[in-house]
């Protein structure tokens, strides 16, 4: 039977590569007709400038124009760092500092404002001495770093000069599973002969990814998105982007035994990332909530599954927890009308959370469930002159002897053998506990506690992370 013109007629593919398909179609339906009252006419075959330009429209995809759209906005970030090496705690001891080595990191950003503010990853310029901003047509420029929020992993530069390309910012919070996305880069830019940034495309794997600390990373991210568009080194700070040219998110880590990507990325939400970015600007600082609320962390899995939320271990005396009403083995369930499976949750609603917000709890007390208001407040403050190591706090580098005597899991930190009453209840941490690791550099020798207050920009909070009777926990601080 001849096939009707509404069935020869080739279908809209949105596939690129269709247009030799569809050429072939055209053909085929131009032979003759077996109805010689309604006779098909084969239609004139296009000349050779007119088919290369239809293929040359087809392969304008919306990646193409994305990509377009956004990367005049994509700088390379090189970073100068001056770092001990050490193989173990004790070398801490003996490698003078005259032996400190300048390392090289390398990294990606975007710029959002015209006049040179550029949003990246603090793990991208933490410790930096000098940093290097590199334009998508190689202009080098010299970058101030305006400050750094390692809790959210953002980091925000400044370079002077000309009114800059800035990137169009989308949302996250309509991503849809399934749907293209772009991750702009420069993975490995120093082997690369020019500073034209690298482009990798996938889907949107899950959106609301809340992921674990691990022995490599101890830091939390949250509400991340999940991408398998490959992300390499090189690629932290840079942005994601969706089939519009809008960037949607920031991309920071991923999940690799070797090193490379394998189809496991994740993206910083750009909400949270710019909100970061203002306060940043505005205030040379986050001014991050308190809850004064301490919950069953990730050692207790069974827990969570068992108690149907998460469980408060410990409220700190007169904090908002405690003015809440809040008091140890109390069930927080909800907050603000979001279901509480897992300490990750409760984590990513304080994330958001302003001083001065208030949070409406689910909390399960006994046999029945009540709502409390809790007002967050101000993190408590700590001074490196107020913390003094040898009149308020003493701490000995954790060494295989002390492990054992003192059944530590940790196996490396800085063990707190003393601390005055008055600097434990200001800050949290207690006699015994162990420091592992300062927002999200590990910890293996006492000293490193010093140097890192030492070296911390006023206003800055970070959190540290503690080892208490064989649990882990962290207190937010920041520094006045």
């Amino acid at each position: 039977m001849t096939p009707s013109p509404t069935a020869c007629r080739p279908a809209r593919a949105h596939r690129r590569g269709m247009v030799a398909f569809a050429v072939a179609v055209l053909g085929a339906c131009g032979g003759g007709s077996a109805d010689s009252q309604n006779p098909v006419t084969t239609p004139p075959r296009p000349t050779a400038a007119a088919a290369t330009a239809q293929v040359d429209a087809t392969r304008r995809t919306a990646i193409v124009q994305a990509v377009e759209r956004v990367s005049p906005a994509v700088v390379s970030i090189s970073v100068s760092a001056r770092r001990r090496r050490a193989e173990s705690p004790f070398d801490f001891f003996f490698i003078p500092q005259a032996r400190d080595q300048v390392v090289q990191g390398f990294g990606t950003g975007f710029i959002v404002r015209p006049d040179g503010i550029v949003v990246t990853n603090q793990h991208v310029v933490a410790g930096a001495e000098s940093v290097v901003v590199t334009l998508r047509d190689g202009t080098e420029l010299p970058a101030t770093v305006v400050g750094e929020d390692p809790t959210t992993d953002i980091a925000v530069l400044r370079v002077e000069g000309r009114q800059f390309a800035t990137a169009p910012v989308g949302r996250s919070t309509d991503l849809l599973t399934g749907e293209w996305v772009v991750a702009l880069g420069n993975p490995y830019s120093y082997l690369l002969g020019n500073s034209e940034p690298t482009v990798t495309a996938g889907v949107v794997s899950a959106t609301g990814r809340n992921i674990l600390p691990s022995r490599d990373q101890s830091g939390l991210y949250l509400d991340m998105i999940q991408t398998d568009a490959a992300i390499n080194p090189g690629n932290s700070g840079g942005p994601l982007v969706n089939a519009l040219g809008e960037v949607v998110g920031v991309n920071s880590s991923i999940f690799s035994q070797s090193g490379g990507s394998i189809g496991l990325g994740f993206a910083i939400p750009i909400e949270r990332a710019l909100r970061v970015a203002d306060e940043i600007v505005r205030n040379g600082r986050v001014r991050r909530a308190w809850t004064g609320v301490e919950v069953a962390g990730a050692d207790a899995m069974g827990e969570w599954k068992s108690q149907g939320g998460v469980v408060v271990r410990s409220v700190a005396p007169g904090g908002p927890g405690a003015r809440a009403g809040l008091g140890p083995s109390a069930v927080l369930v909800e907050a603000n009308g979001r279901p509480l499976r897992n300490f990750l949750d409760w984590e990513a609603v304080k994330l958001d959370l302003h001083v001065g917000d208030s949070v409406l709890l689910g909390v399960r007390e006994g046999n029945r469930t009540v709502t409390r208001r809790l007002v967050s407040g101000d993190l408590p403050t700590v001074t490196a002159e107020r913390i003094r190591l040898r009149q308020d706090i003493d701490l000995v580098t954790v060494t295989p002897q002390i492990r054992a005597e003192r059944r530590l899991r940790a196996e490396q930190g800085a063990l707190v053998v003393r601390i005055s009453p008055a600097i434990a209840e200001q800050v949290g941490v207690a006699e015994g506990d162990v420091i592992v690791a300062i927002n999200r550099a590990p910890v293996t020798a006492a000293e490193e506690v010093r140097e890192f207050l030492d070296g911390l920009r006023t206003g800055t909070a970070f959190r540290l992370y503690l080892e208490r009777g064989g649990r882990y926990t962290y207190t937010d601080l920041v520094r006045r």
